[in-house]
């Protein structure tokens, strides 16, 4: 038997949420099939099966919150082996008697050693626990057939629930059940107290493992890594003219290109001009980065996250505008994998699509910097000696003071500014 345990999907990820398990107790697993769908710091990820097996136990339900090496499952040779609890941190109970193949193997003999009438199990048995005693193909019918597992009474060993009893509440109740045990005399306890009404007609949401760890991780930048930001307002004349110049030459081919592609590139390009921003200060030590990789701020319904497009500046902007759509359908579909999440050196964040003219980005660490786009905006600037009407974009830089001095982060904002100016730089 293997074991499975919760996988690193992420740099960043310390948990993880099991959303939905694909396959069920007794199915057969091949190498490759998806096991299960884990909620992430970053996305709801696909964790794929390593060999082939049956999936013998599910040691946590969908819901629950795993940390990083708890075992989540296990596969074995065949679908009525038994794992055993040793060492494995499940919610789940030891399975005491067989599972599918152990319950189709003797149905019979197991309904005529049993009495009609089955004693109440002890608590010592873990009858009357806050989860019952139940086979897993029994959990798997009870949520097929929309049963409350926990109003069933099992027939089975030491008040087990099993198929037949499933089967039974299913058909109306023809199975007959063993009696309960007496219920305790309930005891009168004193009225709560009302809530106190704010006045905001409040609803407690669900939170998901994305949104929690988007409030740690924004909650940690602030408070461990020392900001200062630095701002440049630049003429986009020459980039929306450069900008329609390509887009025409790639009319043929379908590809068009978007104002943060070019911002993307450009970045990229200064980058290498100064690669003094392109490090991060992790545990003391200052890190330099030889590769370019550019993460692209996407939002997608549970949050924030940050595809990576990797060695940005060898790549063309064809490239980076393929990849860039294709990593942001990805994000919202929760379909990315930790390597297109991971290796990020800086980052960009652009709303000027939302109309927004200008804002302050927060760092995401490692990287020791990130980029702030606004909206383009047409505005009344001087222009040898005359009043002109001129396209203009906001960028600011956020920028981590451990790893990278004021200068230094002004120097790179101002090559920055100059190859958007004369986009042509771009490209060469």
């Amino acid at each position: 038997m293997s074991e499975i345990q919760m996988p690193r999907l992420s740099d960043t990820m310390e948990e993880g949420v099991i959303s939905t398990w694909v396959k069920q107790v007794g199915d057969k697993v091949a190498s490759g099939d998806v096991l299960v769908e884990i909620e992430t710091d970053k996305a709801v990820m696909e964790y794929e099966a390593y060999e082939d097996g049956y999936l013998v136990k599910q040691s946590v339900s969908e819901g629950d919150t795993v940390q990083i090496g708890a075992v989540i499952g296990v596969i074995g040779d065949s679908p009525d082996a038994v794992p055993d609890d040793s060492g494995s941190g499940g919610s789940e109970p030891a399975q005491e008697s067989a599972d599918e193949a152990g319950e189709e193997a003797a149905p019979a003999a197991e309904e005529e050693a049993a009495p009609a009438e089955a004693p109440a199990p002890s608590p010592g048995d873990g009858g009357d626990g806050p989860r019952p005693r139940t086979s897993p193909l029994a959990r798997r019918l009870a949520r097929e057939y929309g049963l409350d597992i926990n109003s069933i009474q099992g027939s089975g060993p030491k008040g087990r629930i099993v198929r037949a009893d499933i089967e039974a509440a299913k058909d109306g109740g023809a199975r007959e059940a063993a009696p309960a045990a007496p219920a305790a005399k309930e005891e009168r306890s004193a009225p709560a107290a009302p809530a106190f009404d704010d006045g905001r007609d409040s609803e407690e949401l669900k939170v998901s493992n994305v949104r929690k760890v988007i409030a740690r991780r924004l909650s940690e930048s602030k408070q461990t890594v020392p900001h200062f930001y630095l701002r440049r307002t630049i003429d986009a004349e020459a980039l929306k003219g450069f900008r329609g110049q390509i887009n025409e030459q790639l009319a043929s081919t379908g590809a068009k290109i978007s104002f943060n592609d070019l911002i993307v590139k450009a970045c990229a390009t200064a980058l290498k001009l100064h690669p003094a921003v392109n490090t991060s200060w992790v545990d003391d030590k200052l890190l330099q980065h030889r590769r370019i990789n550019v993460g692209v701020a996407v939002a997608v319904d549970a949050g924030l996250v940050v595809p990576v497009l990797h060695d940005t500046d060898r790549a063309t902007l064809s490239e980076i505008s393929t990849r860039t759509r294709e990593l942001a359908g990805k994000a919202r579909d929760g379909k990315l994998k930790p390597q297109e999440m991971s290796g990020g050196t800086f980052s960009v964040s652009n709303l000027g699509m939302f109309g927004v003219d200008s804002f302050s980005a927060v760092i995401n660490p490692p990287e020791a910097a990130i980029l702030a786009v606004g909206a383009m905006r047409q505005e009344p600037v001087v222009v040898d000696g005359e009043v002109v009407v001129r396209n203009r974009i906001s960028l600011e830089l956020s920028v981590d003071h451990r790893a990278v001095d004021g200068a230094v982060g002004a120097a790179f904002l101002k090559d920055l500014a100059e190859i958007l100016e004369e986009p042509m730089r771009i490209i060469l």
